[in-house]
């Protein structure tokens, strides 16, 4: 993720050539051009920072499961809107058909996964902290 953001916030609409070749658009309006390449920066810097935000959550994925689960939330429902370019020759193609299964089979797993493995530590730092909570108030009565 972090790779395509680069690719792609530093590159614009014509990418840095990372992910294949990058000469395959002709510019008609420079100025719709500008405007369209600076919301594809945007969104290139935003997958950058959601792949910088998986690096962070490795380090504690019960501590970050819910920005975790909110953030593959998101990817599948990326995958999903693949669909609304209605052209299915390109989509299950060999370009982009890895992407897909990636975002739609894939994505839905690690969200389960995470979830099960995490379940026992939130609860296990909930249950503590709620202890906690109830422990000073005996104290305080």
């Amino acid at each position: 993720m972090a790779f395509t953001g680069i690719n792609i916030g530093f590159g614009g609409i014509a990418t840095l050539g990372w992910q294949g070749q990058s000469s395959f658009l002709q510019v008609t309006n420079e100025q719709a051009f500008l405007v369209q390449d600076s919301h594809v920066r945007f969104l290139g810097g935003m997958w950058l920072g959601v792949g910088a935000l998986f690096f962070l959550a490795a380090t504690d994925p019960a501590k970050y499961r819910n920005v975790l689960g909110a953030a593959l939330t998101l990817i599948f429902l990326g995958g999903l809107a693949r669909f609304t370019q209605m052209e299915f020759q390109i989509l299950f193609g060999p370009d982009l058909a890895s992407s897909l299964l990636a975002e739609l089979v894939g994505i839905p797993l690690l969200y389960f996964w995470l979830l099960k493995t995490t379940r026992n530590k939130s609860s296990a730092k909930e249950l503590a902290a709620t202890a906690g909570l109830h422990g000073s108030k005996e104290k305080n009565a």
